[in-house]
Order: structure tokens, then C-alpha cells, then sequence
């Protein structure tokens, strides 16, 4: 099974584990309870769908990596941002929301294998091949796996190799690795600001701590 696959099965696999409670905590996502994350995680499973059936020519112009743009930490006052608490609201029970997350994250899963990987597609006016394109989400998938369980314990987090993965693409971002000392969820969760390094990694951090958070959009 390939990274995205796995990611991807992991991350649904977590939110099919949750309990009718579960969804009304808070996520790793500022402003965002576990509901807003699984409904944002709707979006990004059309997306998916939509960008694997949008062809295009000519030659890429970002890769796996450069697919992803710095911004600005979120404040939860984007528009967007702030629609999607409104959205996952109007599902009312879980139950709903949860049916839709499968029926829509299934079908990504399933386009994704099928998915010629060397066919170029096209995506937020950016061109790259459909493997590039699967590839980069894994840092998403990732991402928002560690949110979902942040504030869920007894939850299982993102599988060994899609964090390792994730890790290594952000470190290509940030231009320089994160420290051994560092775990890969550490390293994800400081390097993106999703928490606060402790004094203790900010000293192993050295030069790089000035240059976190690096945000994804």
C-alpha cells in the first residue's frame, strides 16, 4: 500500500473509531472542533476527486514539495475557515456527518489507486503529475491525523512511515532537518506551529527556531 493509501486508510480508520462525544471536542485545528476537522476533511476528499479528473498539459511546475505555500498562521477568521463550523453544525447528529466522510472518503481512496500517476492534473492554477499531487497529501492526511487525536489520548495516531514521510517533506521545506532528538510527530507538530516547542527543543532547534512555525496552505 503506498504512502497516500495508508495515510489515508489510517486517518479514516480514526474517525470511524470515534465515540458520539468524541466529535464535539476540540481538534488540533484553531477554532475547530473534531466535527469542523472531519468536515474540512469532506472538502479535502473532494478535492482529491476533483483534481484527479482535471488534466492538464504542459510540463509540471511544482512537485510533491513545492505544491505547498507558506501563510499565515490561522486565526479562525478566514471565511472559509469559518464556514466550515457552520457546515459540519448543519449535519446535526454525527451519524450524518460520519456517512458522508465514508461515502466521499471511500471514493477518493478508490480514485487515488486508480489514478495514472504519471498523467498530469491540475490544481489551484499549479500543474504537477497525479503521483506529486497524491504524494503531497500525505503531509495532509498527517497533519490532520495528529489534530484529530490530539485531545483524543487513547486514539491512534498516524502510521510510522506517513509520519516519517511528512517529516522529511517538511524538512525539505524548512531547508534544514529538525533534530534527532526530535520524534517525527514532534517534529510536525513544533515545525507547524501546532505547539509550542519547550525551552529544552528550542535550545536543540538552534538557527531553525526563528524560522517556525511553518505554516502549509
Amino acid at each position: 500500500m503506498d504512502l497516500f493509501s495508508r495515510s489515508w486508510a489510517a486517518l479514516r480508520a480514526a474517525v470511524d473509531e470515534l465515540s458520539d462525544e468524541d466529535w464535539e471536542r476540540p481538534s488540533g485545528c484553531t477554532g475547530w472542533l473534531v466535527r469542523d476537522l472531519v468536515c474540512h476533511l469532506v472538502i479535502d476528499a473532494q478535492d482529491v476527486l476533483i483534481t484527479l479528473v482535471t488534466p492538464a498539459d504542459g510540463e509540471p511546475t511544482v512537485n510533491a514539495v513545492t505544491y505547498w505555500e507558506l501563510v499565515d498562521p490561522p486565526t479562525g477568521e478566514d471565511p472559509l475557515d469559518a464556514l466550515v463550523p457552520r457546515l459540519a453544525a448543519a449535519y446535526g447528529e454525527p451519524r450524518w456527518l460520519r456517512f458522508h466522510f465514508d461515502d466521499v472518503g471511500s471514493a477518493a481512496g478508490r480514485a487515488a489507486v486508480l489514478a495514472d500517476r504519471d498523467a498530469r492534473v491540475r490544481t489551484r492554477d499549479q500543474v504537477l503529475t497525479a503521483g506529486d499531487y497524491l504524494s503531497a497529501y500525505v503531509m495532509e492526511w498527517t497533519l490532520h491525523h495528529l489534530d484529530l487525536v490530539m485531545h483524543l489520548p487513547s486514539a491512534a495516531g498516524p502510521p510510522a512511515e506517513t509520519l516519517a514521510a511528512a517529516r522529511a517533506s517538511l524538512e525539505e521545506i524548512a531547508g534544514a532537518p529538525f533534530p534527532a532528538s526530535f520524534s517525527d510527530a514532534d517534529a510536525l507538530l513544533v515545525g507547524t506551529g501546532r505547539r509550542a516547542a519547550t525551552d529544552a527543543e528550542r535550545g536543540a532547534l538552534g538557527e531553525l527556531a526563528a524560522k517556525i512555525p511553518f505554516v502549509l496552505g
